[in-house]
C-alpha cells in the first residue's frame, strides 16, 4: 500500500461560498481571526484608494473557486467597451461536476469607468461585466488552463490525471452540470505521462505545440499538428483557420468514449522531482524551460536529444512554483518559488559555479509565489502573484536608478511599481489582456478566509502609474491650465 500523499499545495476540494457551517480545526480560530482582521484592514485600505489607482475595476463572486483564468478571443469592439471570451473553471466538492467554464467579459475601455462608480462593488455579488456562456462538464478537477496561440478558441486543460485534455470551445456543445451528467468529450487527449500531471503546462507562441511536466519528473512534448484534420492540411490554414483544428475522429476510434488521443513528439528527463511549470522559448518551438521541486530551472533543445542542455542547480532555495519567458527579450526568465522571491535569469549567463546566478531578485512576497508572467505591453515588466493575496506589478528597469530611489519609500522593494490587494486570499494565477494593453484578470482561492468560493478580478491601473513622468507632469499641467481658464470665466 502506497504512503498517503499530502495534500497539493494549489488545490484541494473547497465548500461553496455560501457553506460556512462545520467549520473544522477550531483550535485554530484564534490565530485564524488574527490573520483574517490583517487581511480585512489591508483590504479596506485598498478599496479606499480604488478610484485613484484604477481606470478600471470589475469584481465578480465565484460560488465554487477557479484554480485557473485566462483570456480567450476578442468578439467585439465598440464605443466605450468591448467584449471577449474569458476562460475559468469550477472546482467544486462534488455535489455537483467540476467544470470549464466560457464567459463572455465586457472589457472597459480606458477612461471610460467614472472614478466613484468603480469602488462601489459587492464582495459577495457577481459583475454585470461576467456572464456565463457556455459550460463543459470537466472529467476531474481544471487545475490549469492554457489557450493555443495561433488559435484561442482551442484550449488544454490540466487535471488530476496522466492525461491533457484540448477543447475546441466553440464546437464543444453547452452542458447542465448537475450530479451523475456524464462528462463532456475532450477533442484531444495528449498521453505520455506515466503520472499525474497537474499544473505545468503550456502552449508555444510558433507553433500548435503542447508543453506538460507532471509527479513522473518528466516534461513532454507533443503537437497538435500531428491530429489535424485532413482537409487542414495546407500548413498555412492548420493553425490559424476560423474552423476547428482538431480532427474529428469517428466514434470508435482510439479511447472510443472518451476521445481520439495523440502521442508525444519528446519526453524529456532531468528533474529529480515534480515539475511544477513550463515555458516555451518565445522564438523557437524546440526550445523550452522548466522548473520543479528539486529548485532547480531546466533549459532544453528538442533538436538535441532528450537531455538537459543547461540545469541550474538551486535557482531558488526552496521548490520553483512557476516561470515565464519574456515575449520581448528571449534571453531573460523568470521563476517563482517557495521561498516567497522572483528572480530574473538571463540565459548567457545563468550560473555561477554550478549555482543559480539571477541578475535580478525581487522580494515583495511574504509567502509562496504561484504564478509569474510578462507584461505584453512593455518588455521590463511582469506581474507575481503568491498566497499572500497580493499580485505585484514590476518593472526591472526601475531597479537601482536614482528616480526609483526617490520617488518610493525606503522599505518598498526594488522594482515594485503597482501592488493589486483587491483579494483576500492567494491568488492562484492571472493573465495579462494582449488585446487590451494593462487589463489583467486574476483569480484567488478563498477557501481559508471566506470559508469558500473564489473572485475573479478584472482591472486595469491608472494610465498614470505606468506612463513617462513627463507625460504624466505635462498632462496635469494642461489640466491645471483648463481649471484656472474655466475659474476665470464670468
Amino acid at each position: 500500500m502506497e504512503p498517503q500523499q499530502g495534500p497539493k499545495k494549489r488545490g484541494r476540494k473547497p465548500k461553496p461560498k455560501e457553506d460556512k457551517k462545520d467549520e473544522p480545526h477550531q483550535p485554530k480560530m484564534k490565530d485564524s481571526k488574527r490573520t483574517q482582521h490583517h487581511v480585512d484592514d489591508k483590504y479596506t485600505q485598498w478599496k479606499s484608494l480604488v478610484p485613484v489607482l484604477y481606470d478600471w475595476l470589475a469584481n465578480h463572486n465565484l460560488v465554487w473557486p477557479s484554480l485557473s483564468c485566462r483570456w480567450g478571443p476578442q468578439l467585439e469592439q465598440s464605443t466605450f467597451k468591448n467584449r471577449q471570451r474569458l476562460y475559468l473553471s469550477e472546482q467544486t466538492d462534488g455535489s455537483v461536476p467540476n467544470t470549464l467554464v466560457i464567459a463572455n467579459c465586457e472589457v472597459v475601455k480606458p477612461r471610460v469607468a467614472a472614478a466613484d462608480h468603480i469602488s462601489q462593488f459587492n464582495e459577495e455579488a457577481r459583475s454585470p461585466f461576467v456572464k456565463k456562456y457556455k459550460t463543459i462538464i470537466h472529467p476531474g478537477e481544471v487545475n490549469r488552463i492554457r489557450e493555443l496561440p495561433q488559435n484561442t478558441k482551442i484550449v488544454a486543460t490540466h487535471t488530476d490525471s496522466p492525461d491533457i485534455l484540448v477543447w475546441d470551445v466553440e464546437a464543444q456543445p453547452n452542458r447542465h452540470a448537475v450530479l451523475g451528467a456524464n462528462n463532456s468529450r475532450p477533442d484531444l487527449i495528449l498521453t505520455g505521462h506515466q503520472d499525474n500531471a497537474e499544473f505545468a503546462l503550456a502552449m508555444c507562441p510558433t507553433e500548435p505545440y503542447v508543453l506538460s511536466g507532471g509527479k513522473d519528473k518528466s516534461v513532454v512534448l507533443w503537437s497538435i499538428q500531428d491530429h489535424i484534420a485532413s482537409s487542414t492540411t495546407d500548413p498555412s490554414k492548420s493553425a490559424g483557420s476560423g474552423g476547428s483544428i482538431i480532427k474529428q475522429n469517428p466514434e470508435g476510434n482510439d479511447k472510443t468514449s472518451d476521445g481520439p488521443t495523440v502521442g508525444p513528439r519528446g519526453i524529456y528527463y532531468g528533474h529529480e522531482d515534480t515539475v511544477e511549470d513550463v515555458a516555451f522559448c518565445p522564438t523557437s518551438a524546440q526550445e523550452f524551460c522548466s522548473v520543479g521541486d528539486d529548485s532547480c530551472l531546466i533549459l532544453w533543445d528538442a533538436r538535441v536529444g532528450s537531455s538537459p542542455v543547461v540545469k541550474v542547480e538551486k535557482a531558488h532555495n526552496a521548490d520553483l512554483h512557476c516561470v515565464d519567458w519574456n515575449p520581448h527579450e528571449d534571453n531573460f526568465i523568470l521563476t517563482g518559488s517557495a521561498d516567497n522571491s522572483v528572480r530574473m535569469f538571463d540565459r548567457r549567463n545563468l550560473t555561477s559555479n554550478g549555482i543559480g546566478s539571477p541578475i535580478h531578485k525581487f522580494e515583495g512576497h511574504k509567502a509562496a509565489v504561484l504564478c509569474v508572467q510578462w507584461s505584453p505591453d512593455k518588455s521590463s515588466v511582469f506581474g507575481s502573484s503568491a498566497e499572500d493575496g497580493l499580485l505585484n506589478i514590476w518593472d526591472y528597469e526601475k531597479v537601482g536608478k536614482k528616480v526609483e530611489q526617490g520617488a518610493r519609500s525606503p522599505s518598498a522593494p526594488a522594482g515594485l511599481f503597482f501592488q493589486h490587494a483587491g483579494h483576500r486570499d492567494k491568488v492562484v494565477d492571472f493573465h495579462w489582456n494582449s488585446s487590451d494593453p494593462w487589463t489583467i484578470v486574476s483569480v484567488s482561492d478563498d477557501c481559508d478566509t471566506t470559508g469558500g468560493g473564489g473572485t475573479l478580478q478584472i482591472w486595469r491601473m491608472s494610465d498614470l502609474i505606468y506612463r513617462p513622468e513627463d507625460e504624466v507632469i505635462a498632462e496635469l499641467e494642461k489640466f491645471k491650465s483648463h481649471v484656472v481658464s474655466c475659474s476665470a470665466k464670468p
